[in-house]
């Protein structure tokens, strides 16, 4: 068999593995590493969202649901966004419910995007929305946010990547990796630029409730004139601590989530019906426990910028999500090879700002999903490497 002949050459020739992986690897295979590379909860799901999932199985709620999810979810996603942020939605028409964010944002893609269309990306950002666009024969168009700008995205920046093939923009805010937000100032002039457009705005909002410093998080989708162009991302994995639930959703026009849909309905058929049932749950029930998280992420937010910067790598302060994205610049290295370096000298696997795009080089990308004292370990042996390099 000639592999070469059979594959499919954009998947082979055009997208590569994730750089996060790399490190991941590395790290299992060595004893005594200390991770601040994971992007996931540490806390467990709580206990009333567990025993909702456990009580549909004991009453054999196990079926298929609707392709859209079940109505009673809809419903209450809709209802959680209206109180959250003013976004009204109609869960017969406007609401999908994936399996986890990421679904959404495939399918959002492969419905709005044909070959050849231009997709503005603003970087550094998560790694999948470049090959996603790749797979769908999109042309991705990079946007290289900086750190002077609080990695925010400048309507300057917006309007010079915009070309006649532009079909979408993909907005990462809260930004994984750099906890980057966009506050509602910012959000009128990015809008300003594409109210009379016809560009369509995907808009990942995976970590809106992951916010911090007192304001809360404000979705483009509320911007006048922008609902109507804008698909909103959302999901339980971090609000709720569910990442092996499995449980996102998108909301936006019924145009747009009518042809969604209809990919998820041959390609997934519905979302887990477990899950759906723990996802209520999570919505009625929950915020106590998203409130209590969120306080124990802010402290430790603040504890590892405020260490980072004390031992010479320069971090802006993030306002979103659950990483700092500290400078390496002092080191003289590239982000692989201080990530490389750092793990094999000292056992501390971070994940090197490159993986996100290129304007992640010189940085590096450090979870807050861990222990004060994970953190406290983990900056101390930074310190360590940096004090042997000088």
């Amino acid at each position: 068999m000639n592999y070469d002949k059979i594959l499919n050459p954009t998947v082979t020739n055009d997208i590569k593995p994730s750089g996060i992986r790399k490190f991941f690897d590395i790290a299992a295979s060595m004893e005594g590493v200390i991770s601040l590379g994971v992007g996931e909860p540490d806390f467990p799901t709580p206990w009333v969202i567990r025993r909702a999932g456990i009580r549909s199985l004991e009453e054999s709620r196990t079926r298929y649901t609707s392709n859209a999810g079940l109505i009673e979810l809809r419903r209450e996603i809709c209802g959680y966004l209206e109180r959250k942020y003013a976004l009204q939605y109609s869960p017969d028409k406007e609401t999908l419910v994936t399996v986890g964010g990421s679904e959404g944002i495939d399918v959002a893609i492969r419905a709005i995007v044909a070959p050849g269309d231009e997709v503005i990306i603003p970087q550094p950002s998560f790694v999948c929305y470049e090959p996603m666009v790749r797979l769908a024969g999109g042309v991705p168009v990079l946007i290289e946010l900086s750190s002077e700008n609080d990695f925010r995205l400048t309507p300057e920046q917006l309007r010079a990547a915009i070309t006649d093939k532009t079909k979408l923009v993909v907005f990462p805010f809260p930004c994984n990796p750099t906890g980057a937000i966009m506050e509602r100032e910012d959000l009128e002039t990015i809008a300003g630029v594409l109210r009379d457009t016809d560009i369509c705005v995907l808009s990942d909002e995976i970590y809106a409730e992951l916010t911090y410093g007192g304001g809360r998080h404000v979705s483009i989708a509320s911007i006048d004139g922008m609902r109507e162009r804008t698909v909103v991302i959302n999901g339980f994995s971090k609000t709720y601590s569910m990442t092996g639930w499995r449980m996102g959703y998108a909301c936006g026009p019924t145009p747009i989530i009518e042809q969604m849909t209809k990919i998820h309905q041959f390609a997934i058929m519905s979302s887990p019906t477990i899950s759906q049932y723990a996802a209520i749950e999570a919505i009625r029930n929950g915020d106590s426990d998203v409130c209590a998280m969120v306080a124990e992420y802010d402290m430790r937010r603040r504890f590892m910028v405020n260490g980072f910067n004390k031992i010479g790598m320069t971090c802006f302060e993030p306002k979103g999500a659950f990483y700092t994205f500290p400078s390496i610049k002092i080191s003289g290295m590239t982000s692989d090879e201080f990530c490389e370096n750092l793990l094999c000298s000292k056992k501390v696997a971070l994940v090197p700002g490159n993986a996100f795009g290129n304007g992640g080089e010189g940085f590096v990308r450090a979870s807050y999903c861990y222990s004060t004292d994970h953190i406290r370990e983990a900056l101390a042996r930074i310190e360590e490497f940096l004090n042997e390099i000088r």
